[in-house]
């Protein structure tokens, strides 16, 4: 575990209690964070350093999960030591940056993944095999919104632009991963946003556009507490995705007509909100026992695209540059 953080906390809370692997090591840029942390979560080791916990030869994996201005860096720093790597979502702050993560992974031979968890949801396996199917027809129209309140904190992570703070990096990626899963690449993108005084976006309406005229509308905010709802409409049916979409929630097909019929996929594991990630943990651990150096479900190209998708939304927003001097 590479930064331990909140969203390492419930990534090893999920993987203990659902999984049957065991998170070994822990290092973040304060030993004595990293000892508390360890202490907390039935962690046997705590390193120094980055580069001591890399260079641990009984880690097999290692989890990224610093602000997103560090995930290039220790994803890289991982890949060197020959480490399979997982990095939280999104993979980097650019597409470049992404690209270098990539690359390096591909040279060395070795496995790594976005953290982008919703895809290995059950709910999301379902929803690909009724698009499979062609249950819903031809893709037309895909909606999805994330957005909730941020931390207060003007001076914390999610209104900093060296953390890569905002509302796109941290839930905008949601909604944009959502509609390349449905419909690829766009070729043409619009997006309206402004910014907070610290310069960062504080809310994004988008509209991506596709060839045949298929459109995604999507948005992202700090400012309030949307839906957080996603829906696909086909030619032949549509799914409703229940709130909140990006975690384990269900969702209805709805075939159309007179008084529609509504078919329910129910969550009825019990696991709840981020109990999820130990779907992602899990399937990881297999990707990298079977010799995988790619995700067969998020290829690291997908990742790629939806960054390169990104990069242009926050262009146009006006937060790119001031995130990423020299990254793009």
């Amino acid at each position: 575990m590479l930064a331990p953080g909140d969203i390492a906390g419930d990534f090893v809370r999920a993987m203990h209690a659902h999984t049957d692997q065991r998170a070994v090591a822990v290092a973040g840029r304060s030993p004595e964070r990293s000892r508390a942390f360890a202490e907390a979560h039935g962690i046997g080791r705590w390193h120094e350093s980055h580069e001591a916990l890399v260079a641990d030869p009984q880690v097999d994996i290692v989890y990224v999960a610093a602000p997103h201005s560090e995930h290039r860096r220790l994803a890289l720093l991982a890949i060197a030591a020959g480490k399979p790597v997982l990095v939280e979502k999104p993979v980097a702050l650019t597409a470049a940056e992404a690209r270098d993560i990539r690359d390096a992974a591909r040279r060395a031979g070795v496995f790594a993944m976005e953290a982008m968890w919703t895809r290995y949801l059950p709910q999301t396996d379902v929803m690909m095999r009724l698009k499979d199917e062609g249950v819903l027809g031809d893709i037309e129209l895909v909606l999805a919104d994330f957005g909730t309140r941020g931390s207060p904190d003007p001076h914390g992570r999610v209104y900093d632009p060296a953390l890569g703070g905002g509302a796109l990096l941290d839930l905008g990626i949601y909604p944009v991963w959502f509609s390349h899963l449905w419909l690829g690449k766009p070729k043409a993108i619009t997006a309206v946003g402004n910014l907070t005084p610290t310069g960062v976006d504080a809310r994004t309406a988008i509209v991506l556009g596709y060839d045949g005229g298929a459109q995604a509308v999507l948005s992202t905010t700090l400012m309030a507490f949307s839906p957080a709802r996603a829906s696909v409409c086909g030619s032949a049916g549509r799914i409703e995705v229940n709130p909140w979409f990006a975690v384990p929630a269900g969702f209805e097909l709805v075939a159309p007509g007179k008084g529609d019929v509504r078919i329910p996929f129910a969550n009825d594991t019990g696991l709840a909100f981020r109990d999820g990630l130990a779907w992602e943990a899990a399937a990881v651990a297999q990707h990298v026992a079977d010799g995988l150096t790619d995700s067969p479900l998020h290829p690291f190209d997908l990742a790629i695209e939806v960054m390169e998708t990104m990069d242009e939304i926050r262009r146009q927003v006006g937060t790119l540059e001031r995130q990423a001097p020299g990254r793009i």
